[in-house]
């Protein structure tokens, strides 16, 4: 998405100015109110969100985050002054993008800011998310507080990560390992064969003279295959970053079994935690929502949300309002609802992140067994296809 750079005003009198992440200008200016600023003048600029800005911040991964946060949650809930805790994080990080963040931001601090305000200068460095929660917490005098339950958040968020890519990442090195034995026995093993077959006067089965065929192609022509992983990678990431393909590819992938619940249960559960995280803090469930819906990846819960949230705004129950979307897990439905009745919302959250972290588990164990067999599957065919390639001439001669 743009980044667009800003410049409001803070209580009516305050000029402030930072940069936020929108898909287009409204929702910039939305995002803007939402931090509690008018915003005066904004203007959209292209800059890569990992390149430094002009402060010198650069963001951090996920497991950085999760090292600046715990580190000064420990140092404030030791009774350390937020200034004294970034100089120490400034002298003492292990990281020198933690050294250098904790400087910037101490230096802000000190000219007069306070740490949220210093934080939503940089929403493209730290996020929407945290500087909310930040702010929340340093508003309601729980801070330290606060960050531990962030600090939960991130780390959850990377143990679904981190279970995610390691459900994938056997059925890519299997595919991979599959590539590169084809490409072997293709511009190797087959070419050694080749005179054989061809003193034999039958005419070839078609799967050894197209496998011969492909060989010979790739050994003149070896450097399409490099250019082919190129354009294959190119046009994996450009479907992924053009937002039209992005719905038609977010839609397709909560029709396929399984996979669907892997989207959906791992989706809601980011969501349900940071609205269980921000209700906690104290925000608005209004503003609970917002935050929430910024962690959905897939477009079309997260335009499905969008239009709960909105019935929220107008009045409806956030247990009916979620049901509207027909996409949310009806055991949520119900303990959102449950909670709502009980005046224990809080709770029933917490449970219900619970629950969604216990069904996740499950589908994840379930798709790490699926895809064992998938995966002998596919390369008992492609060692059958080859053997049926290199053994049909010989049959045929042998017959002869």
């Amino acid at each position: 998405m743009p980044i667009y750079s800003y410049i409001a005003l803070k209580q009516g009198k305050e000029v402030v100015k930072g940069e936020v992440t929108a898909s287009n200008l409204k929702d910039a200016r939305d995002v803007i109110r939402k931090m509690g600023l008018v915003p005066t003048k904004i203007n959209e600029f292209a800059e890569n969100k990992n390149k430094k800005s002009k402060s010198g911040l650069t963001s951090l991964s996920l497991k950085e985050k999760i090292d600046f946060i715990s580190t000064l949650q420990i140092l404030l809930q030791s009774g350390i002054p937020a200034v004294e805790s970034l100089m120490f994080m400034e002298q003492e990080a292990a990281k020198k993008k933690i050294r250098d963040m904790s400087r910037i931001l101490k230096t802000q601090i000190m000219a007069g800011s306070t740490f949220a305000d210093t934080l939503a200068r940089y929403p493209n460095v730290f996020g929407y998310i945290f500087i909310g929660l930040v702010k929340a917490g340093e508003e309601s005098g729980e801070l330290e507080k606060t960050l531990g339950r962030i600090n939960e958040l991130q780390t959850k968020q990377d143990n679904i990560k981190g279970k995610v890519i390691g459900t994938l990442m056997y059925p890519m090195f299997v595919v991979v390992l599959a590539f590169l034995i084809t490409l072997v026995m293709l511009i190797f093993v087959f070419p050694a064969f080749k005179d054989m077959f061809e003193q034999q006067e039958k005419a070839l089965p078609m799967i050894t003279t197209m496998m011969i065929n492909a060989g010979d192609y790739l050994k003149e022509f070896w450097y399409t295959i490099p250019l082919f992983i190129v354009a294959l990678i190119a046009f994996v990431f450009l479907v992924l970053r053009w937002q039209p393909a992005r719905n038609i590819l977010d839609k397709i992938v909560l029709k396929i079994p399984l996979l669907n619940n892997l989207i959906l249960y791992s989706n809601y559960s980011n969501f349900l935690s940071v609205m269980t995280v921000s209700y906690e803090a104290g925000i608005p469930i209004v503003d609970c929502l917002h935050l929430a819906n910024i962690t959905l990846t897939n477009s079309v819960l997260k335009n499905k949300m969008s239009g709960a949230i909105v019935k929220v705004q107008q009045g409806m129950q956030v247990s009916q309002a979620l049901k509207s979307t027909k996409v949310v897990p009806k055991m949520l439905l119900f303990m959102v609802s449950t909670g709502e009745q009980t005046g224990r919302l809080g709770d029933m959250l917490d449970k219900g992140v619970k629950f969604l972290d216990k069904t996740l588990d499950g589908i994840i164990d379930t798709m790490t067994k699926m895809i064992e067999p998938i995966m002998l599957l596919v390369i008992g065919s492609i060692v059958l296809v080859m053997a049926l390639a290199l053994y049909l001439p010989l049959f045929q001669s042998y017959m002869s």
